[in-house]
């Protein structure tokens, strides 16, 4: 609203607080001064990594490192057959660079379309421009919602209140007037005002936080902690055992050089999960492409999986459950009030507010201003406070002081009308009431002993989509709490009307207990929550939290933005205010409450999928490093060369696992990533690894003469890829056609290389007579069974 005295024109509705002349701002000349100058806001914000980076961070791997010196090695010492393993590397490595970048071109193309665009005055006009494009000395206006995004020294302000939490900590507004000066990173909750850019790009207070909140973001990942943490077991466990090959290889044995060479690298390379990180980041990338699509802007990438671990939503009512706008239903006059007379100070009301918020814009759109009333001083809505003011000098001389906001902050217990308002409340209708004060705004209880006048009934409009969300949400085990500043008894009938359970006992905030422990027991046990302040909000989070849960808040406006920061995951509308999309991590751009099950679902499916193929990839490093201590302890030679490893980890883990790592997987998340994967793949990798190894040794025992190596390799191979088969299709699991098609391929795959001649010469793989090849089979039966067994007792022990 406006502070200084001015003729409310309902066409020109913005006077001029605190200033006697409207700053021009700069003009077009200036402009171009300052740009040529380089005193420009050109601060460079990124939603995902560059093109540089990508590339870096696929190619420059630990373990590529690894793979590529012994790939070198090979191409001198074997044939190309045992160098396969360099090619799929350089394969895998495009993949993921590939992946990410499309990755990017999504973030980036709905980071521009989500960018909020200040209004700046250039040569006396109002024009809205991007961020980058505000120079030093700019004019930059600002309301309710808007994010300070250059530091400057305010020109005007009328009520304006600025929230500094983000920089400060300090969760109390800030009433600023005109000369003090704005951070940019801060954002106003009440009032309005402008103010003259002092420093803009990198000198700005926040402009590094700012590029690093906006950049591509892989902290705070369980996933990929998880990752990092089993590469470093695996690196600790490589090292000595390769070593044991090698000596094992090269001096024990005194084989040839180059057979030793092959022999050594073919147990070394199985043991590096390579295949693991870039399934990982293509199941990350691919999630953000397909949530781009439906128009969802991931900040940070953690919050696809955090938000699959969510088990409690709270949502703000306004702006989620239902639509931004609400319809004027009528005005009920209270006393002896002048309906007339109402409608005109109604009126006035709306034009003092060059930023109304929803229900004062259906004010305004309802009664527009006839003119003639001067404003004289405006109290600004807030949150906390539940209603704003104004003073006006009437047009026959009286001069006389309105409040509009929540009935039962305005009014006292008791009051008659409290009834009426509450049958309307339970009817989902929002309640304003219209009152006069008695003394001026800046008395510090303007609102005791206002005089009730009129009530003005608001019907909100409900999301069409939000009952099937909430649904969604109830058939899978994650709570819903509503949390809004509305009349509890009028967000309950909301809630009621989408089909919330729970939404029948709707509870005031204002009675929610001060101890943390008695407020998460009271948010626990209740749904639907009213007249919640904006510290509320944050402390409601909070107390969830203190009980173990992990919380999703979504919301849209400034009471919001506390308790979104706060939240383990932020989730904001589009059409939300610049600062709830500044510090949530997830933006839904269409505004659709609708497209939140979809984010959930994406994050379920890249956890899901990557716990299960990890399983893959941690049970071949796991009978990798049992065969090669087996070797060096039993003094024989190892039984693969590259080429027969390179052809098993193709068609048992890495198309299988590409394919199962982008499935459906509506499965809840559940912590311990490590444990869990460690759980299955150590005893999977184990039996695999001991029953090739008796087979290879019934082999040894059996076959003699200078062809006896191929066919004890043949024979193992053989084992080998049954018993990996059979893990395969337990983590296939459930079976579905494609499921099904996908294993049975791989193993007509095996049987071709089997039969085809040529093939047989290419992978150096033939079976010899019928006794151990059939030997191979039943020890791999046995092994499938005990495998069978042992995941069972494991699902029954552990309840998964």
């Amino acid at each position: 609203m406006i502070d200084a005295g001015s003729e409310l024109d309902p066409v020109h509705p913005m006077a001029l607080p605190e200033s006697t002349e409207r700053a021009r701002g700069l003009s077009t000349a200036e402009v171009a001064e300052r740009v040529a100058r380089g005193e420009v806001n050109d601060v460079p914000v990124r939603s995902s990594r560059s093109v540089a980076e990508i590339v870096r961070a696929n190619v420059f791997t630990r373990f590529n490192l690894i793979i590529g010196v012994l790939w070198l090695i090979m191409l001198f010492v074997a044939p190309i057959q045992d160098s396969l393993f360099g090619f799929v590397i350089i394969a895998n490595t495009g993949i993921g660079i590939f992946q990410e970048w499309r990755a990017k071109k999504t973030l980036d193309g709905l980071a521009v379309i989500g960018e909020a665009k200040p209004t700046v005055r250039r040569d006396g006009t109002a024009t809205e421009i991007s961020t980058s494009e505000i120079v030093l000395g700019d004019v930059i206006e600002m309301g309710p919602g808007d994010k300070v995004v250059v530091d400057g020294e305010l020109t005007e302000a009328d009520g304006l209140e600025i929230d500094e939490s983000l920089l400060t900590g300090e969760a109390d507004p800030v009433l600023k007037r005109r000369g003090d000066t704005v951070m940019s990173g801060s954002f106003v909750v009440a009032g309005g005002g402008a103010f003259t850019a002092t420093k803009v790009g990198r000198e700005a207070y926040a402009a590094q936080l700012a590029e690093e909140a906006s950049r591509f973001s892989l902290v705070r990942s369980e996933l990929r902690t998880g990752i990092s943490t089993i590469l470093k077991y695996v690196t600790w466990m490589m090292v000595p055992t390769a070593i044991g090959l090698v000596i094992s290889q090269l001096v024990v044995k005194e084989h040839n050089l180059k057979e030793s060479i092959a022999r050594t690298v073919g147990g070394i390379v199985p043991m590096i999960p390579e295949g693991l990180v870039l399934l990982t980041s293509v199941a990350f990338a691919i999630g953000v492409v397909r949530l781009g699509r439906k128009q969802c802007l991931v900040q940070e990438l953690p919050a696809i999986e955090g938000l699959a671990r969510v088990d409690v939503v709270c949502l703000d009512k306004t702006g989620t459950l239902t639509e931004g706008g609400m319809d004027v239903s009528e005005v009920r006059t209270l006393g002896d009030a002048d309906e007339e007379y109402v409608h005109r100070v109604l009126g006035a009301l709306g034009a003092a507010d060059p930023r109304p918020n929803a229900s004062l814009q259906a004010v305004i759109d309802a009664y527009p201003a006839t003119g003639g009333w001067r404003c004289t001083h405006s109290l600004p809505f807030s949150s906390a406070r539940k209603y704003s003011g104004a003073e006006f000098d009437e047009s026959d001389g009286q001069h006389s002081t309105w409040l509009l906001g929540a009935p039962d902050v305005l009014l006292s217990d008791g009051d008659d009308a409290l009834t009426e308002i509450e049958r309307l409340n339970e009817q989902g209708l929002r309640v304003l009431l219209l009152a006069r004060a008695r003394g001026d705004l800046e008395a510090d209880e303007v609102s005791a002993g206002a005089v009730p006048t009129a009530l003005v009934v608001l019907e909100q409009r409900l999301r069409p989509d939000a009952g099937r969300t909430l649904a969604y949400f109830a058939d899978q085990r994650v709570s819903t709490k509503v949390i809004s500043g509305d009349n509890a008894v009028s967000v309950g009938a909301v809630a009621a009307k989408l089909g919330m359970a729970g939404a029948e006992h709707p509870m005031d905030a204002r009675r929610l207990p001060g101890d943390r422990d008695e407020m998460a027991a009271a948010v626990e046990d209740n749904s639907v929550f009213g007249r919640v302040t904006p510290q509320q909000k944050r402390d409601m989070v909070a107390a969830l939290q203190s009980r173990g849960h992990t919380v999703a808040m979504t919301g849209d406006g400034v009471n919001d933005v506390l308790a979104l920061k706060d939240a383990d995951i932020g989730v904001s509308m589009g059409s939300g205010s610049e600062a709830t999309r500044a510090v949530a991590q997830i933006v839904l751009l269409d505004n659709s409450f609708a497209t939140l099950p979809s984010v959930v679902a994406e994050g379920r499916r890249v956890i899901g999928n990557i716990t299960r193929v990890a399983t893959l990839f941690l049970t071949k490093t796991v009978y990798s490093v049992l065969l090669a201590v087996l070797v060096v302890c039993f003094q024989v030679e190892y039984p693969f060369l590259p080429r027969h490893l390179t052809l098993l980890s193709t068609l048992t883990i890495g198309i299988p696992a590409f394919f199962l790592a982008l499935a459906p997987n509506k499965e809840r998340a559940h912590p311990h990533f490590v444990r869990r994967v460690m759980r299955y793949a150590v005893p999977s990798g184990v039996i695999a690894g001991v029953a090739t190894f008796l087979t290879y040794l019934l082999a040894r025992h059996h076959y003699t003469g200078p062809d006896a190596l191929d066919a004890e390799t043949s024979a193992a191979t053989l084992t080998l890829f049954l018993v990996s088969m059979w893990v395969l299709a337990i983590i296939a699991r459930p079976y579905t056609w494609w499921r099904i098609c996908l294993v049975l391929a791989m193993g007509v795959a095996f049987l071709i290389v089997l039969a085809v001649p040529w093939l047989q010469t290419f992978f150096a793989l033939k079976l010899v007579g019928t006794t151990v090849p059939w030997a191979a089979v039943g020890v791999s039966v046995a092994a499938a069974a005990v495998l069978e067994l042992v995941w069972r007792l494991i699902g029954r022990r552990f309840g998964v």
